[in-house]
């Protein structure tokens, strides 16, 4: 009775629960909410209190005072804290639903390929724990592929590469099945640092994740051509400790990120070596698709063409691929429950 009940005032909901972004689908509506995965929280003793969520907790990294610390609570695509993280879903979940309390929605998530059981349980918990009357777990690679309409119930090899924040999901797919996978935590995170770091260790200058994100989107090439394109950039000396501007260019950051896309090229080249000869045969006319966010990073397809010799393909919206896998795994799920994850 009391799950009809629910049912009458709950939406279902597709959640990609993203290192950097959490997006959500509504059934019937597609992507209704984009926000970044953070939390603000307020440390009384033992005690935490959750300030602001999403965008606004966003703005704060970097600039809260010390009883107030603004967190990512997934790292490398996993649950770091699980209580903010709850806290984090339960924020969503009513924003979505105009902050009913009756809300009890069917859920699909979508989590990392190389997640454990016992991170996948966690993940399934927080969304109960946070008001889900039905939970389902999707792999990011498989949601990615369906979002990208590649055919993953056909018995053909579909071969999907999805930059995330956290992890980098390189995944083979056929007849509804991940045939070969491989999941590394190298992604949009470890080129942000990468960029920090080398205008650290080059300049002596400190900058924030903020900046080096926006670096990274606005000149961030693998295959710069002259005349390279150049940023300001803002930062502090460490030398004199004072504030300081400079101008950077892309040849400077194809270096800086040189050695985390070299890792993404070789678990694209491991998994191509690890598939079966009749579905590698297949890649040949079909290619690779690329997705998630740093699918975005100025020639990587380029490259990746180069270093594999196959056709690479941009999937038409790489940032939101997941999630509207993920929505149309949901919506379909008489029919899609076998791509789901069992427990």
């Amino acid at each position: 009775m009391f799950s009809k009940i629910f049912s009458w005032f709950s939406k279902d909901l597709a959640i990609d629960l993203g290192t950097a972004n959490t997006l959500i689908y509504l059934k019937g509506k597609g992507i209704i909410l984009t926000e970044p995965s953070v939390v603000a929280i307020k440390e009384d003793g033992r005690l935490k209190r959750v300030i602001a969520i999403g965008e606004e907790a966003k703005r704060m990294i970097g600039k809260t005072p010390g009883s107030i610390k603004a967190i990512r609570p997934l790292r490398e695509g996993v649950i770091a804290d699980f209580e903010v993280t709850e806290a984090m879903i339960r924020y969503f979940i009513q924003k979505v639903h105009n902050r009913g309390y009756l809300v009890k929605p069917r859920i699909m998530i979508s989590v990392p390929s190389g997640t454990t059981q016992v991170e996948r349980r966690a993940v399934k918990e927080s969304a109960e724990s946070a008001g889900a009357r039905e939970v389902y777990l999707i792999e990011e690679p498989m949601a990615a592929a369906i979002g990208a309409g590649l055919p993953v119930t056909e018995p053909v090899a579909n071969m999907i590469v999805d930059i995330g924040g956290g992890t980098t999901e390189v995944a083979v797919i056929s007849l509804g099945g991940i045939v070969v996978s491989h999941s590394i935590k190298v992604a949009g995170d470890k080129i942000d640092e990468s960029i920090l770091q080398y205008i650290k260790r080059k300049y002596n200058l400190l900058i924030g994740e903020a900046t080096a994100e926006q670096i990274k989107i606005k000149i961030g090439n693998v295959k710069p051509e002259e005349p390279y394109e150049t940023m300001d950039i803002k930062g502090r000396d460490l030398v004199t400790g004072v504030p300081k501007t400079l101008t950077i260019n892309s040849k400077e950051i194809q270096e800086a990120i040189k050695e985390p896309i070299d890792l993404i090229v070789q678990a694209i080249k491991q998994v191509l070596e690890e598939t079966p000869p009749e579905l590698a045969a297949d890649m040949v006319e079909h290619g690779i698709w690329l997705s998630g966010g740093g699918a975005l990073l100025k020639n990587l397809d380029r490259l990746i063409e180069e270093e594999t010799g196959l056709t690479v393909h941009l999937a038409e919206n790489p940032l939101t691929c997941v999630a509207l896998g993920a929505g149309k795994a949901l919506d379909e799920i008489d029919k899609l429950k076998k791509v789901t994850v069992e427990f």
